[in-house]
């Protein structure tokens, strides 16, 4: 007999029982078949009497076929009633007696109903940017800074500059973790660093010794020092400034352009920019897309699935913060600011799921292979890399995963309504600054 009670949101309970003449019927067929098989002392292979192998073996086997019946009643009650649960249930209120049989409840939560709306005619604003002879000029100057070097200098430190110190910081006169470094180069105006700390910064000369106070953030990703005053004792080490190398012919052969000078290099630096525009505003249109898509549905998450997905971002944070320590020793970011960034995701993945079974999406092979090439060639050797991720079967969910999230995009965009804004092209690839 199966029974199924809604309690709380997603949450349901579902009552089992097993007739005690099923249950006891397997547990006599297991005794009867190891019978014919064990080893008693005193006894041929095969020939010891039922009462002795119930006797040594009883009570293993009883635990055993309850177990097992726990877990096949359970399959077969889900699929009775057409449910749909999320991950394991909870097994509560188990009796089991020869004389009842077996009964159990069976506590877990289900996959929500999805009344999928608003993912037709999304109107989402496509971004375009002008790129002329003055963006291309900022870029070179970017790529000259890339192969600039660093000179040793003996004056105050002024933005641009790069300053090595050694600090350690103190909360009410105490250490604490993450608090100290050093030999650690900080590039000031570049805003890594909080902004006070390298505020604190500013004129200081190699050799000088300064205290810099400041107040950690409310939200700041540790919680043993979010919204604490700390007290740094910094010593600076020595100040560097930049050389940038000069635009010539040396320069572009630095950058694989053998013929054409600078030229040949500037057309080739326009070429990459306008793909890196088109990847990027393909990035914020699905962007756009994604978060219509969700703000359209509502609709309560597995809380199974929402924790699970607090605790994955928690531990990349972790992970992040704590670069080159082990992350199982990391201290976990407090959970509150990773709650409704997780309700995103995995309402996003539900969603996701509803529209690839509500017009049967599916992933063909040379589209993964599509995608498996390009994470390769990322990384230099595409052959290797692509080995790697197939022998893998965690890694190839994850490639199928993405890949069926595009062929999403795809549909939602092929339905969208899309209107273009022209912005600068720094605004366009570094938002933050715009």
């Amino acid at each position: 007999m199966v029974s199924v009670e809604s309690t709380e949101g997603l949450e349901r309970r579902l009552k089992v029982e097993v007739p005690a003449e099923r249950l006891e019927s397997e547990i006599e067929k297991r005794l009867k078949d190891m019978g014919r098989r064990a080893r008693i002392k005193g006894f041929r292979p095969g020939k010891a009497p039922l009462k002795v192998i119930r006797q040594q073996y009883g009570a293993q086997v009883r635990e055993d076929v309850v177990s097992e019946m726990v877990r096949t009643s359970w399959i077969q009650a889900v699929s009775e009633k057409q449910l749909r649960p999320v991950g394991n249930p909870r097994i509560e209120s188990h009796q089991v007696s020869a004389e009842e049989g077996l009964s159990f409840t069976a506590v877990f939560e289900v996959f929500p109903e999805i009344d999928l709306k608003g993912h037709e005619g999304i109107e989402v604003e496509r971004p375009t940017a002008e790129i002329g002879a003055a963006e291309i000029d900022d870029m070179i100057e970017k790529l000259r800074a890339q192969r600039g070097h660093w000179h040793e200098v003996d004056r105050a430190a002024g933005t641009g500059d790069r300053v090595t110190i050694d600090f350690a910081g103190t909360i009410d006169g105490e250490p604490f973790n993450g608090g100290d470094g050093n030999q650690v180069p900080v590039l000031l105006g570049e805003g890594r660093m909080l902004k006070d700390f390298e505020a604190g910064l500013d004129g200081i000369a190699a050799g000088e010794e300064r205290t810099i106070e400041l107040t950690f953030p409310a939200d700041y990703g540790s919680g043993e020092v979010a919204g604490k005053t700390a007290r740094f004792k910094v010593t600076a080490r020595k100040v560097e400034e930049p050389h940038l190398p000069e635009v010539d012919e040396d320069f572009c052969q630095s950058f694989g352009v053998m013929e054409g000078g600078i030229e040949q290099l500037r057309a080739e630096v326009e070429e990459n920019m306008r793909e890196e525009m088109r990847q990027r505003a393909h990035d914020v249109v699905k962007r756009q897309l994604l978060d219509k898509l969700v703000a359209a549905n509502e609709f309560e998450v597995p809380s199974v699935l929402l924790e699970q997905e607090i605790e994955s971002l928690r531990r990349d944070m972790a992970r992040r913060m704590n670069a080159g320590n082990n992350p199982a020793e990391a201290d976990l970011p407090p959970r509150e600011p990773f709650a409704g960034p997780a309700r995103f995701r995995v309402a996003l993945g539900l969603l996701i799921g509803e529209i690839v079974r509500r017009y049967d999406i599916k992933v063909e092979p040379a589209r993964v292979q599509e995608k498996l090439q390009s994470i390769g060639e990322s990384y230099g050797d595409a052959e290797a890399v692509i080995r790697i991720y197939r022998g893998n079967p965690e890694l190839m969910s994850q490639v199928e995963t993405a890949v069926l999230e595009e062929l999403v995009v795809e549909r939602l965009l092929g339905n969208a309504k899309v209107s273009e804004k022209t912005v600068p092209f720094n605004e366009l690839m570094n938002p933050s600054q715009g």
